[in-house]
């Protein structure tokens, strides 16, 4: 179930990534959003997001929200939940999911998630493809002010039917995401901090055995 949820969280991180090269016939207001939000994104060379995640299921009085931190750079990324004990690196060919509790780094090919749950850069393909979007409108959110767009897959088989995007319109960038679930759960990302054009090597998404002495290496490719 957590890794579900995590899965979830990088499928939502992943709407900056996304192209708006969509299907024609779309909401030209909503098409005229997502592009600048698109120029916005493709423009940094690197995104670290702090964040919050909260997922709610009324029927089930749910409502848990833990925080964590992802950094994106093309199509590596990396990927800190401290309330999963979980972190996961990707240079965009291999994914090293490190349970650090259990001291146990499991590796498998980026190419093997093929629902594209682990891996944003796929997650930008799957959304440049399979998206039809709408505008919503205006709202002040936290002071400012955001524009509102829903997108819903193509696809009905997905166990999402909804992402809604709340993009801070001064700025082009989101600041909100919510993916509607089919069983009733709502996950919800807030953006706590964004810093973009970090200097990072490309090691800093490769793990590194050496750094982690005593760790369970199960090489699953």
């Amino acid at each position: 179930m957590k890794l579900k949820i995590a899965n979830i969280l990088v499928l939502v991180v992943a709407a900056f990534m996304m192209s708006t090269n969509l299907m024609a016939q779309q909401d030209p207001k909503a098409k005229e959003i997502l592009d600048k939000l698109s120029q916005t994104t493709k423009s940094y060379k690197t995104i670290r997001i702090e964040f919050s995640f909260t997922l709610e299921n009324k029927k089930n009085n749910v409502d848990q929200t833990n925080e964590g931190v992802v950094t994106l750079k093309g199509k590596s990324y990396r990927l800190h939940m401290p309330v999963f004990s979980m972190e996961i690196f990707c240079d965009g060919t291999t994914v090293w999911s490190y349970l650090t509790d259990a001291k146990e780094c499991n590796i498998s090919g980026a190419e093997e998630d093929k629902d594209g749950s682990l891996n944003p850069a796929n997650i930008f393909t799957i959304y440049e493809k399979g998206f039809n979007f709408t505008y919503i409108g205006e709202e002040n959110l936290t002071g400012k002010t955001v524009q509102v767009v829903d997108l819903f897959p193509v696809d009905k088989s997905k166990e999402f039917v909804k992402v809604r995007l709340y993009v801070d319109k001064a700025k082009s960038q989101i600041v909100k995401a919510q993916t509607f679930n089919k069983d009733g759960n709502t996950y919800i990302l807030v953006l706590k901090t964004m810093k973009t054009n970090v200097e990072l090597k490309d090691d800093y998404f490769k793990f590194d055995k050496t750094k982690y002495p005593g760790v369970e290496i199960n090489d699953m490719r």
